[in-house]
């Protein structure tokens, strides 16, 4: 008998321009990429319940990064070869094929969900719609011998006329790793080693998962980027307080000994909701990216109405002094369907930005703001979320309403540049062009109020627009 899918039941939740599903459960973003003049986003999906489960993948695709369209589920846990899920991976156009590479997940049938194995697997499509699976997976069968059987989420990208991919995997001795495969022809691949590994469990994490590879340039130098989600760092003082991390190593790749030189890990987003993400090169040559607009220790009120996981804005990544900056792709212009409001004013103790709009965005520039915070608060004037902004120390401290430790970021200059984005159980805050970007869900019956509060008078250019509620159709 043939599962029936979920069903939504209630939308006093559901987002208005970031990507989610029809109904049920998703997370990891994956398959990110650009093909016969559409953008296309998978997930992971479970679309027989709220909760996680086998895992498919969900796809939507877009003609500009913002308007995107739901497509049929790309590829389910129905074969030998992923019969317990198809988990995360990516996706390569070659002689105009669409190929989707991704892992399958396997339990040994004991009950223990931590007792299983994965291979890595691949399916194919000429229409970027339907898609075929690959009639001789695995194309990778086994982890090589110094893992575990933590072996997942392959990357794929090509380099002149050979492809190479990076797979996030656990060391023998119980430590995070990236490895790295090549092949001529997608089909075939040969195991190369380890591109780099944590040097300890605490600082770095006991599994890499989601890594991403790719080169930007910055002052006419081009740095390698390993960006990756590793499980198991600690706390450290006001960094790494999610239950996992995404973060980023800058370096150099020495192709020849296969080994990337790097710096220290360093967090690419500050919010609590923030997670595996995947990029892509547009057509223009942007690097952009998108993550999971969730973690894994959250409440997820939304499953009670049919529903949980939504992925984030498209964002574009640059590389500034050895640091990534994360702004929303220029194309967020499109969502603008109003202007509310246009300041130019003198903000004396506080000011009212925003209120009764489930969907809106706003850009603030400050003259060299003061001690400031930016407050959301529910009609019944409760405080749902605040950032906070220390002038003496420059740093930034997120706190949510509810039993979550707050969030923290230190900038390198005044801060003197804020742009939200608010879509009714989200928001997304970039400051200072991206150099910190809080990514955070929030639950309330209508639409929050914003609010500006300063510690003393300061010079405020802002806009405030409302937003296409309806940029997503399922």
């Amino acid at each position: 008998m043939m599962q029936e899918k979920i069903k939504l039941t209630n939308d006093r939740y559901r987002l208005g321009y970031h990507v989610s599903a029809p109904a049920g459960w998703i997370n990891d973003p994956n398959g990110f990429c650009y093909y016969k003049g559409y953008y296309h986003i998978f997930y992971q999906h479970h679309p027989y319940s709220a909760d996680w489960g086998p895992m498919h993948w969900g796809h939507a695709r877009s003609k500009d990064l913002v308007h995107w369209e739901t497509l049929p589920i790309a590829i389910a846990p129905d074969s030998p070869e992923d019969e317990d899920g198809c988990f995360s991976g990516s996706a390569i156009v070659k002689d105009d094929v669409l190929y989707l590479i991704y892992t399958g997940h396997h339990y040994y049938g004991d009950n223990d969900p931590d007792h299983f194995w994965q291979n890595q697997n691949m399916a194919y499509s000429t229409d970027g719609i339907h898609f075929t699976k690959y009639e001789h997976n695995p194309i990778i069968a086994h982890p090589p011998k110094d893992n575990t059987h933590h072996f997942r989420d392959p990357k794929v990208w090509q380099n002149g006329e050979d492809y190479y991919l990076v797979l996030g995997s656990q060391e023998e001795d119980g430590l995070g790793r990236v490895i790295v495969y090549h092949s001529k022809d997608l089909k075939e691949w040969d195991y190369l080693g380890k591109m780099a590994k944590a040097t300890s469990r605490e600082t770095e994490g006991f599994m890499w998962e989601c890594p991403d590879f790719f080169t930007l340039e910055a002052n006419g130098q081009a740095k390698q980027i390993l960006l990756f989600s590793p499980q198991g760092i600690e706390p450290q003082g006001e960094k790494y307080r999610n239950l996992f991390q995404t973060g980023y190593f800058v370096g150099d790749y020495d192709e020849e000994k296969n080994h990337l030189e790097h710096g220290e890990f360093q967090e690419l987003d500050y919010g609590h909701d923030f997670y595996a993400t995947q990029t892509t090169q547009s057509p223009d040559g942007r690097r952009l990216v998108i993550g999971w607009m969730d973690m894994w220790e959250s409440d997820f009120p939304e499953k009670e109405d049919g529903w949980a996981g939504a992925l984030t804005l498209p964002r574009e990544l640059t590389l500034v002094d050895g640091k990534l900056t994360m702004q929303p792709v220029q194309e967020a212009k499109d969502l603008r369907i109003a202007t509310l409001k246009t300041m130019t004013e003198e903000v004396v103790e506080q000011t009212l930005l925003c209120s009764e709009e489930k969907q809106a965005e706003i850009t603030l520039t400050l003259d060299k703001a003061p001690n400031l915070a930016l407050t959301l608060k529910d009609d019944g004037e409760n405080v749902v979320l605040t950032l906070q902004y220390d002038a003496a120390t420059k740093k930034l401290m997120l706190t949510r309403a509810g039993e979550d430790d707050p969030r923290f970021a230190t900038l390198s200059a005044d801060l003197t540049e804020l742009h939200l984005f608010m879509d009714t159980s989200a928001i997304e805050i970039f400051v200072n062009n991206g150099e910190a970007v809080f990514t955070e869900r929030f639950y309330t019956a209508n639409a929050p109020a914003v609010w500006l509060e300063v510690a003393k008078a300061t010079h405020c250019h802002g806009t405030v627009y409302r937003l296409d509620g309806q940029a997503v159709t399922y």
